[in-house]
């Protein structure tokens, strides 16, 4: 068995696997493999790959069955200790894996890990979707450590320290396939955004941790698959986060921030339209329709307690109203 499987999951990312790939196969280390598994690409990829690469492993499937499904199939058909969620548009250099080897490795309390994920082609800023780790408040809005809403911070050093983080990023996530499979993978039902904070907080909830591991660090190019201001990609955000709640929310609080999140979505709406953006607006209305419809699909959460990590402020008021722009501005305690 091999200790470590990278998997990139391609739908029709051909122009980040000629830019990428690479730098990836470059990357790795006697104790890793590369596999490919691609969504129902039509636009070359595969013949690209075969053509280019016949060391890359490829699993194939037919159809785009979405980052939750289209890793779940792929994970189930790698035989590793860990497997690393690597997204197509990410540059990686040599010395990046061992790290994060090296920590599961010491640590087997921990189920998974992320490296520092950096902007790539913007100097030293950190990237939007991961940052150095994850976190998100009592209302369940993401932020990172590094990344407040819009505001990115550079890197100076000043997030270099190894720390228990709530979610790491689907960007790079570097996860013990055992505990990957004991709690079911991704969820299908997110398809795409927020399945890995899903992931994350269903390993916090089964007693596992997760940490951020800076000795290593990727480049990210973000938005690869659905750009920053789709329409959808905030159907999905806002959809996938009132799941995620319902999901995991430890129950006896659970009907206390459905009520304030139906306050908050709206307002959310209404700024959207106030800036012309009547897409987003649209869509956040039918992201809280499709939720009610679809929560029975799911489990209740029968989680009693927040994980240690998660921030019990308000990141709206904290970011909006006191200004507190940057991670190190926060009271954790």
């Amino acid at each position: 068995m091999i200790k470590t499987a990278v998997v990139i999951l391609n739908w029709n990312g051909k122009k980040w696997l000629e830019k990428f790939i690479s730098s990836v196969l470059k990357s790795l280390p006697n104790s890793a493999e590369l596999v490919v598994a691609d969504n129902g690409s039509t636009d070359g990829s595969l013949e690209f790959l075969s053509n280019n690469y016949p060391e890359v492993k490829l699993i194939k499937f037919d159809e785009n069955l979405g980052f939750t499904g289209g890793y779940n199939k792929a994970i189930s058909q790698v035989d590793a200790e860990y497997i690393v969620l690597l997204n197509s548009d990410v540059e990686v250099k040599k010395g990046w894996i061992e790290p994060l080897e090296d920590f599961m490795d010491k640590n087997t309390d921990y189920a998974a890990c992320q490296p520092k994920i950096k902007w790539f082609g913007h100097d030293n800023m950190f990237e939007y979707a991961g940052a150095s780790g994850g976190f998100i408040d009592k209302n369940a809005y993401p932020f990172c450590r590094g990344r407040i809403f819009n505001t990115l911070e550079a890197d100076n050093g000043q997030y270099d320290e190894n720390i228990d983080i709530f979610w790491a990023s689907g960007a790079s996530l570097f996860i013990r396939k055992s505990d990957y499979e004991n709690i079911g993978g991704l969820d299908d039902l997110f398809f795409a955004h927020m399945e890995e904070i899903d992931l994350c907080w269903r390993l916090w909830n089964s007693g596992k941790k997760i940490a951020v591991v800076t000795e290593s660090q990727v480049w990210h190019v973000g938005g690869g698959s659905l750009p920053r201001s789709s329409a959808r990609k905030t159907y999905l955000n806002f959809r996938n986060n009132l799941i995620l709640i319902y999901k995991n929310y430890p129950i006896s609080k659970l009907k206390a921030v459905l009520r304030r999140r139906f306050f908050l979505d709206i307002i959310a709406a209404f700024m959207f339209g106030l800036k012309g953006h009547f897409g987003d607006f649209s869509a956040v209305f039918k992201a809280r329709r499709d939720f009610s419809k679809m929560k029975n699909k799911f489990p209740k959460s029968s989680s009693k307690e927040f994980p240690k990590v998660i921030y019990s402020g308000n990141i709206l008021t904290d970011y909006y109203f006191k200004r507190k722009k940057f991670f190190s501005d926060l009271d954790f305690n």
